[in-house]
């Protein structure tokens, strides 16, 4: 009978051989080179971190760090691997003995026998693979470890469990991650142990008879009666964590803290919660005797009851019937706990808070001249405007460039602190003449000098008045080291101080070449460490090029925030880091902060949106940077410096209150220097942060009221406005500005804002922070609160009734002829009297200069306002005086030659501006509907009514005689000649023009 099985069919045979020896030898060599080129990658990124580390003398930073990453890894993989391990082996070895075999049993006979001889290397495979990844999840947990094990008390307890503080911060964020590592364990374990049963006949589905051993039950239900232990052990922890649970309430976003509902609902509800899942655990337990899960499942199913009716549906009823009706009265107690914790956690507790009426009553304008000089040194350099002023001015070489923000600092002059506006000129990669490897990280490596201006002052053409400049630089701030190797434009890696020499900078007489003898940077004389930056650089270049050699060194990790977040990764980086020339060297100035999200009853805040603001929208340098950006406790622990040449970080305690600063100086001894040992002349320049200001800001908005009932009634609730010099829609940044509160009795540097009433735009109060550093008022928030009975004009009102006055509005039109643009620059408002003094800048960029001057003054006083060529002039016509009555204008704040148009007090000259609008207007028109007629026709009129326009002025000026009306008569002919150049300009662009003309700002 023929052979109808299913072999193989017939036909002749290929035999596949071997591989050669060669080809084994080959393979199994580029497998090895392949493993050691893995294994010297990862080794790279080690060994650069590890010798970045050491360079900036921080090498215990990243030990502790690492160690501690290590010892959690291995220590908490072990317990996973050893907890499901263990489960999977008891579960085999509680196996059943095979009998009569089901139809299920048959089927999976077939993967028991298949494992039996792995059965051993699987177990280690699968907890080999759960403990790698439960110990890489542990080591991400080093710094709330480090917080636990180091923690010091606040002394300070939370009003409902009476608890330390320390115990919210510290204790209970490390409790939650044991819990969650528990819940992990056990359910890991449950499933796996269950898989085991299942495989080898513990646990049946399809098979006759019981579904389960007895071995098997037993051991299933310790594992679930240790998770609804754990279970009960969260629900006790919830207890305390109410106090730090973030709700929606009404009253306010992100409340934190318990309400009535979680002190007379959900906490008896967590307390029967909790004994009823101990009881349940117990339950599941006595199977081991029992052998049966009628009870644990009876338990459990309660258990389940009783979390949605005690849990869900008795907290729910009492707010519907108790709180709702008489919400007030309820909340009020716990509100007042809210308002004490949060004005604590942000360190506005001590914000002084003062009616102001917001109007002066002061009859004598003299007398308010003067003291408008005295209330404060107004700078009308704004910082986020000139940059490019500086760079057009400053900066010397295409490769220098400028920040887009420059600082407002303090230098002595005379004895007399003065308003600086400061930047740093530093690397420009972008403009270097011939971009190559060499170029690019060998030759131009650092920017050079510092540049500064005065705030307050401008010269006869609207221009800064340096006060350091030129290349060299040079003027009030001496003989220091001006190579600027470290800033925030230097975003890459520059190997220096070997045989490849350095463009320095370039005068007349040509280039100038230097080589770093800084001890910053990495030394690569060593092959190895070579060898290393080259594969952690992805760059071969580095380990075989000739420019490399005996003293060369590697910088990276250049800007000043990024180094300090690296060698303090606890803390949390301001926005804005800025330069100060201290002890003869540039020093970058990094405040820091420390934070917490588990103060009990503090409100929460969100970094990222409570520091932004119209200059962090357009740029992302000036973001803060955030370790956690939830947080409801924050501090100014740390000042810290980069030193712009040789990159040394020093770290310096400020906050010496702070219990987080002591517990990281505990867990990082020696890298936080005492407050002590900050010099005087870096104290000098130290000043109160910009982020910190804008969170307290933010909370002041609501927390300024002490009263429970008027918080939860929203009546006193205020906004930071918009800014109104632009269209962003983003808040308006606080302005650093020296000035006097009305309870002081000088000058003080500060920081200031303003608000307004929710959903309005009037002015609500003004808000100042004495930012003077080493002064005993130092931190200290005042606020002037404004009346709700009457409305004082607020920052976005003020520019409205800039914008449209008529003859500002004229003015503004006929600066913006041609191709020129007016930029705002910003408002600041100072207290005056009673009143509120605003001063705004303004700046006209166009023509042949492609850059910002400042050309008017805008300010307003009491509904006055005035728009003239300085703020003397200004601030004299706000207030009825005469300049030459009351001063002779500076020297290098004389009257502009260059001034745009003419003055519009005279009514002639008003008329015939007039006219010349219109005939502008008419021309645009023409221009739309193609009517080259009659748009000849608006051109000649247009000409007609500034020739009048020019003539009258003349004329009012002649018959003024003297000095001051030469001297006007001189502008306004310069005015005249201007708009006469802008109406040429109009010819040769018309369809420009129209744009520029309908834009009235």
């Amino acid at each position: 009978m023929p052979d109808r099985g299913g072999g193989p069919p017939t036909g002749p045979r290929i035999r596949v051989g071997r591989p050669s020896r060669r080809v084994r030898t080959l393979l199994l060599t580029l497998g090895v080179l392949a493993v050691l080129l893995m294994a010297f990658t990862m080794f790279a990124g080690f060994w650069t971190d590890w010798l970045w580390y050491r360079s900036v003398h921080y090498s215990s930073v990243f030990t502790t760090t690492l160690w501690t990453k290590i010892g959690l890894f291995f220590v908490f993989g072990l317990l996973m691997a050893l907890a499901v391990g263990f489960n999977i082996w008891l579960a085999h070895r509680l196996r059943p003995p095979l009998s009569a075999m089901s139809m299920e049993q048959q089927n999976l006979d077939r993967y028991r026998m298949g494992i039996a001889p792995y059965k051993k290397w699987l177990l280690f495979g699968i907890t080999a693979l759960v403990g790698l990844i439960a110990g890489a999840s542990a080591s991400g947990q080093w710094r709330t470890w480090l917080m636990w094990v180091n923690g010091v008390p606040f002394g300070q307890k939370d009003p409902q469990f009476k608890l330390d503080v320390s115990f919210y911060a510290f204790d209970l964020p490390w409790y939650r991650f044991l819990l969650g590592f528990g819940f992990a364990a056990v359910i890991i374990s449950v499933i796996a142990a269950a898989l085991t049963h299942y495989l080898y006949g513990g646990l049946r589905v399809t098979s006759p008879g019981a579904r389960a051993t007895a071995a098997a039950t037993g051991h299933l239900s310790v594992l679930i009666g240790v998770f609804v232990a754990l279970k009960a052990v969260a629900y006790w922890l919830d207890r305390y964590g109410l106090a730090v649970k973030s709700s929606d309430f009404k009253a306010t976003d992100n409340w934190t803290g318990l309400r009535y509902v979680d002190a007379n609902a959900y906490l008896p509800a967590k307390t029967i919660l909790f004994c009823i899942a101990v009881i349940c655990a117990l339950l599941f337990f006595a199977t081991l005797w029992r052998r049966t899960w009628q009870l644990p499942v009876i338990g459990f199913g309660l258990m389940v009851l009783s979390a949605i009716l005690i849990g869900g549906l008795y907290p729910a009823l009492v707010q519907k019937f108790q709180v709702q009706p008489n919400e007030q009265a309820k909340e009020a107690p716990y509100v007042e706990k809210n308002l004490a914790a949060t004005r604590d956690a942000y360190g506005i507790e001590g914000t002084q808070v003062t009616e102001y009426p917001g109007k002066s009553e002061t009859k004598d304008k003299t007398k308010l001249r003067d003291d408008a000089d005295a209330a404060a040194s107004v700078r009308i350099m704004d910082p986020n405007i000139i940059s490019p002023t500086f760079q057009q001015l400053q900066q010397m070489r295409n490769y220098y460039a400028f920040p887009t923000n420059l600082d407002v600092d303090r230098y002595a002059k005379d004895g007399k602190d003065q308003d600086t506006v400061i930047g740093l000129r530093e690397l420009n990669l972008a403009g270097i003449p011939k971009k190559n490897w060499i170029n690019n990280h060998f030759r131009y490596t650092h920017g050079y000098g510092v540049v500064a201006a005065k705030g307050t002052q401008v010269d006869s053409e609207g221009r800064p008045v340096f006060t350091e400049s030129n290349l060299p630089s040079e003027g009030d701030l001496g003989k220091y080291e001006q190579r600027v190797y470290y800033g925030e434009k230097t975003t890459t890696y520059s190997i220096v101080g070997g045989p490849q020499k350095e463009i320095d900078y370039s005068d007349d007489t040509g280039e100038k070449t230097f080589s770093y003898k800084g001890d910053g940077g990495v030394d690569l004389s060593n092959p190895i460490n070579r060898a290393a930056y080259a594969a952690a650089f992805s760059e071969p270049q580095i380990l075989y090029s000739g420019a490399i050699g005996e003293g060369s060194r590697i910088l990276y990790n250049r800007t000043p925030k990024e180094r300090v977040e690296a060698v303090a990764p606890w803390l949390t980086i301001d926005g804005d880091a800025y330069p100060a020339v201290v002890d003869g060297r540039i020093q970058w100035i990094v405040d820091a902060y420390t934070t917490t999200n588990g103060y009990p009853y503090a409100s929460r805040t969100t970094l990222g949106d409570t520091t932004a603001d119209s200059l962090t929208a357009n740029n992302n340098s000036r973001a803060v940077v955030a370790q956690q950006n939830q947080v409801n406790y924050i501090r100014n622990s740390v000042k810290a410096t980069v030193d712009a040449y040789s990159g040394d970080v020093k770290l310096y305690q400020w906050d010496t209150q702070d219990p987080i600063l002591k517990t990281w100086m505990k867990a990082f001894p020696g890298t936080v220097q005492d407050k002590s040992e900050i010099s005087g002349e870096l104290m000098a320049h130290l000043r109160y942060p910009q982020d910190l200001f804008k969170v307290q800001r933010e909370l002041l908005t609501r927390y300024h009221v002490k009263d429970a009932n008027t918080f939860l009634s929203g009546s006193e609730v205020w906004q930071v406005p918009d800014d109104p010099t632009n269209k962003s829609g983003d808040a308006v940044p606080p302005y650093y500005l020296s000035m006097k509160m009305p309870d002081q009795k000088a000058q003080a540097f500060s920081l200031t804002t303003t608000f307004t009433p929710n959903g309005r735009d009037n002015l609500s109060a003004f808000m100042a922070v004495d930012a003077e550093a080493g002064t005993s008022d130092y931190g200290k928030i005042r606020i002037l609160k404004l009346p709700t009975s009457t409305t004082v004009d607020g920052p976005k009102q003020v520019q409205s009734q800039f914008n449209s006055e008529q003859d500002i509005a004229e003015s503004i039109r006929l600066l913006r002829g041609g191709d020129s643009e007016v930029e705002y620059g910003n408002l600041l408002t100072v207290p005056l009297d009673g009143g509120l003094l605003y001063v705004e800048p303004v700046y006209v960029r166009g023509g042949d200069l492609k850059y910002p001057l400042l050309r008017k003054v805008l300010v307003s006083y009491g509904g006055n306002t005035a728009f003239e060529n300085t703020l003397d002039a200004a601030l004299n016509k706000v207030f009825g005086a005469q300049a030459a009555e009351n001063e002779q204008p500076p020297a290098d704040e004389g009257d502009d030659t260059t001034q745009p148009p003419p003055s519009s007090d005279n009514p002639t000259v008003r008329e015939a501006l007039s006219d010349a609008q219109k005939a502008f207007d008419a021309g645009q028109k023409a221009l739309e509907q193609k009517d080259l007629a009659a748009y000849a026709e608006a051109q000649k009129d247009l000409e007609e009514a500034l020739q009048r326009a020019e003539d009258a002025q003349a004329k009012a000026d002649q018959s003024a005689g003297g000095k001051n009306g030469d001297d006007k008569n001189s502008g306004d002919k310069a005015a005249s000649d201007k708009a006469a150049s802008d109406k040429a300009s109009a010819d040769a662009t018309p369809t420009g023009d129209a744009g520029a003309g309908a834009d009235t700002g």
